[in-house]
């Protein structure tokens, strides 16, 4: 009965708390610039990430990623940064942003074409204007030395 009674918590503790994982990673290149991709199915330029699937790290998420919409496999590991709450886009969701230097990754591939539309490498400190609010406070963060949120 208690192996029971524990299996039927642990479900309604999951249904009633489910909590989501993202990486997302800074990824620079040799000239000082950032890459951004651009997304099929919704507006606006992001830094490359996704969500992690069961028994996936962070650590693979972020480099399935890179793989699949930008082509790059990376040669060292990546800094992990921060972890930021990202409960405003959707309940007990976080993100964790990895800092990608330009001699720890190489071009292997092209980006997935069906769900990435375009890589946009760019100035940190002055990113298109179609950079989301989320992106842009990102890198804000990272080389102007802007305050820190929590929050993505």
């Amino acid at each position: 009965m208690t192996d029971l009674r524990t299996q039927i918590f642990r479900l309604w503790f999951r249904w009633s708390r489910p909590m989501t994982m993202g990486a997302r990673a800074i990824v620079e290149n040799a000239d000082g610039k950032v890459l951004l991709v651009r997304h099929t199915y919704t507006k606006g330029l992001y830094l490359p990430g996704g969500g992690v699937e069961h028994g996936e790290t962070v650590q693979d998420t972020m480099r399935k990623e890179l793989r699949e919409e930008a082509g790059l496999e990376l040669t060292a590991p990546a800094q992990q940064g921060r972890v930021y709450s990202n409960h405003r886009i959707m309940r007990n969701d976080h993100v964790v942003l990895f800092r990608v230097s330009a001699d720890s990754w190489t071009q292997t591939g092209t980006p997935n074409g069906r769900e990435i539309s375009e890589l946009v490498w760019c100035d940190p400190l002055a990113p298109p204007e179609d950079a989301t609010p989320a992106t842009m406070r990102r890198l804000a963060e990272a080389f102007s030395n802007a305050e820190i949120s929590d929050y993505w």
